[in-house]
C-alpha cells in the first residue's frame, strides 16, 4: 500500500482504469511495487523472486505520467509496472545474468525486441525476476528457482514448495502481486510449470509470434517469451503487445501476418459446442491430482463443451531426441549471444562459462554442470544426427502428434493437468516435479495454455490448453471461458509449511496418547 492505493490482486484493467481516472499515477504504481517487493522478497517471507530493480523505473512512470496528462497513450498498458525474466536484456543499466555470475557484469544497454515492443505500448518494466540458472539448462539435478546471482526462489502459497522453472521468479512475483504482470521465457515447461505452480495463467506461444533477439539462449527450435499473469486477459494484454515480426529473429517473419487483438478475442468467449480432447498419455499424473482434473473436466461439460478422451502415446525416442537438439543448439546459440557481450564480460564462449563455473565454489555448491559439458562437446549444427533428430523429433510432436490428433478427432484443442502441486524443495535430491503436458507443444513449436483449475491442501494446480500453431486467440478464448466458469484462482498464504495447517498438523499427532510399556519379569 502507497498513498492508499493497494496494488494487491489488482488485475491491469483496473490499473488502467484508475489511472485513467485520477485514482492514481505510474510513479504511485511504481513505488508501490517497489515497497511490496522490500517488504515481502527482500524481507518478511523472503521470497527472493526479484533480482534486480530497474533504477529508472520512476523515472520512466513520470515520463508516462506527463504524456498521460498531454493526452498521448501509447497504449492498453500505459503506465502499467511489469517484471521480465532475468535472461532478457533491458536498457535500464542492471545486468542480463540468466542468474549465472558469470554475467555479473552483462550489462547490455540494449532492449530486447519484447521488451521494446512493451515499453512501446506504456508498460513500465520495474525490474528483472531470479530464475533457475541457465533457464535449467545446467544440471539434471538442478534446484529450479535457484541461480548463483539470487539464490532460491520460493513458492508463494507454502514457502518451503518449489517455484518450478526456469522463470520461477516471474511466477512467484506475480502471483505475490509484486508487478502487474510479467515475462518469462519457455523452451519446455518454463512458462507453463511455474505459472501452474503459482495459480497464474502462463501461456507458451508459437514460436516465432515473439521476438527471441537479445535473449539467452537455450534452443532456437523451441524458445519463446510468453505471458505470466494472474488472468486471462491479462496474459492476453501483454502478448497483444509483445507479438511481431523482427527482422533480428527470422523466425517472426509470419508474426505480423498472424498476431491480433487478443484482448478482444475474448469477447464472447464460450465452451459451448467446443469440442476437447483429453490427452490421456499426460493424465494420471496421481490420484489427488485426477480428482481435480477430473472436476475440471466436469465443469467443461456443464458449460456445454463435448470432452473426449483420446487414446495417444508418443514414441519412447522423444525425450531422446529433444535432449540431443536441445544440447547441440545450445552451444551454437549461447556462443552467439556470449560474443556480443560488454568487454566487461570475460566469458565469451561456452568454453569460458565451464571453466569459470569450476573456478567458482559458489555456483557448483548445490549441483553440477553436466549439461553444459555435455552441449560443449556436440559437433554443430551442420551434425547429420542432430539434423535427424531434429526432424524425427518434430514430426512425431507436430504433424504426427498434435496435427493428426485435432484433425483425427475433430478437436478445437488437447487438455490435460499442466503439472501436479509443488513439490518441498530438496537441496539434495532435486526437483520432483509432476507433468507431462508440455514436451509435444515445446517440440512442435505450438501454443500451450495454462489456467488454474483447483488446488490441493492450498498448493495451486492448473489446466492445460493446446492447439496448432498461430491458435493463441482460441486457447486464450477456451481459458478465459474456463476461468469465467470456475474463479479457480486464489491468492497466495504464505504459509511457512504445510505441516503449520492445522488439518495435516492434527492428522499427523498421534490417535492415541503415548503409553509406557513395562516389561513383565518372570521367575
Amino acid at each position: 500500500m502507497t498513498g492508499g492505493y493497494d496494488v494487491v490482486e489488482v488485475s491491469v484493467a483496473t490499473l488502467a482504469a484508475d489511472m485513467a481516472a485520477g485514482k492514481v499515477t505510474s510513479e504511485a504504481l511504481v513505488l508501490a511495487y517497489q515497497a511490496r517487493i522490500e517488504a515481502i522478497d527482500w524481507a518478511g517471507p523472503e521470497l527472493r523472486s526479484v533480482i534486480a530493480l530497474n533504477p529508472r523505473a520512476l523515472d520512466e512512470a513520470r515520463a508516462l505520467d506527463a504524456e498521460r496528462r498531454a493526452g498521448k497513450l501509447r497504449g492498453a498498458l500505459h503506465g502499467v509496472p511489469i517484471l521480465v525474466k532475468d535472461n532478457i536484456d533491458t536498457d535500464d543499466g542492471t545486468a542480463t545474468t540468466a542468474g549465472s555470475l558469470a554475467l555479473a557484469a552483462n550489462v547490455t544497454l540494449r532492449d530486447a525486441p519484447v521488451v521494446r515492443r512493451l515499453k512501446d505500448a506504456g508498460a513500465v518494466v520495474i525490474g528483472k525476476t531470479n530464475l533457475s540458472e541457465w533457464a535449467n539448462i545446467r544440471s539434471r539435478f538442478s534446484i529450479s528457482g535457484w541461480s548463483g546471482v539470487g539464490g532460491l526462489t520460493k513458492n508463494p502459497y507454502v514457502l518451503d514448495r518449489g517455484a518450478a522453472g526456469s522463470s520461477s521468479g516471474t511466477g512467484t512475483a506475480i502471483a505475490a502481486s509484486l508487478a502487474a504482470a510479467g515475462v518469462g521465457t519457455e523452451t519446455d515447461g518454463s512458462v507453463t510449470a511455474p505459472s501452474s505452480f503459482a495459480g497464474l495463467v502462463g501461456l507458451k506461444p508459437t514460436v516465432g509470434l515473439v521476438s527471441r533477439a537479445h535473449i539467452i539462449p537455450i534452443s532456437h527450435s523451441q524458445d519463446t517469451p510468453g505471458p505470466m499473469a494472474r488472468s486471462v486477459a491479462d496474459a492476453a494484454m501483454l502478448l497483444t503487445a509483445m507479438a511481431g515480426t523482427d527482422p533480428d529473429d527470422p523466425a517472426t517473419a509470419e508474426a505480423d501476418a498472424r498476431r491480433t487483438d487478443y484482448l478482444s478475442a475474448l469477447t464472447g468467449a464460450t465452451l459451448l459446442g467446443k469440442r476437447l480432447g483429453v490427452l490421456s498419455w499426460a493424465t494420471k499424473l496421481r490420484p489427488d491430482v485426477d480428482a481435480v482434473f477430473d472436476a475440471a473436466v466436469a465443469r467443461l461439460k456443464a458449460e456445454g463443451a463435448e470432452v473426449v478422451v483420446i487414446e495417444f502415446t508418443p514414441p519412447e525416442t522423444l525425450g531422446r531426441d529433444e535432449h540431443l537438439v536441445l544440447m547441440t543448439e545450445l552451444k551454437a546459440g549461447l556462443n552467439a549471444y556470449l560474443a556480443t557481450m560488454p568487454a566487461e564480460v570475460a566469458c565469451r564462449t561456452l568454453t569460458d562459462v565451464i571453466a569459470f563455473n569450476r573456478a567458482t565454489p559458489r555456483e557448483l555448491a548445490l549441483f553440477g554442470q553436466e549439461l553444459l559439458e555435455k552441449a560443449e562437446a556436440t559437433p554443430g549444427l551442420s551434425d547429420p544426427a542432430y539434423q535427424k533428430h531434429r526432424a524425427d523429433s518434430l514430426r512425431a510432436a507436430g504433424v504426427e502428434g498434435i496435427d493428426k490428433l485435432l484433425a483425427e478427432h475433430r478437436l478445437d484443442a488437447l487438455i490435460a493437468p499442466s503439472y501436479g502441486p509443488a513439490g518441498r524443495i530438496d537441496v539434495v535430491g532435486g526437483d520432483h516435479g509432476l507433468g507431462r503436458s508440455s514436451i509435444l507443444p515445446a517440440i512442435s513449436g505450438y501454443p500451450h495454455l495454462t489456467v488454474p483449475m483447483g488446488q490441493l491442501r492450498g498448493l495451486p494446480v492448473g489446466l492445460s490448453f493446446i492447439g496448432p500453431a498461430w491458435s493463441e486467440a482460441a486457447l486464450l478464448a477456451l481459458g478465459h471461458a474456463f476461468e469465467l466458469a470456475t474463479r479457480a484462482r486464489r491468492p497466495p498464504t504464505y504459509l511457512a509449511t504445510l505441516e503449520d495447517g492445522a488439518e495435516i498438523a492434527a492428522a499427523l499427532t498421534p490417535a492415541v496418547p503415548a503409553r509406557t510399556m513395562r516389561a513383565s519379569t518372570k521367575t
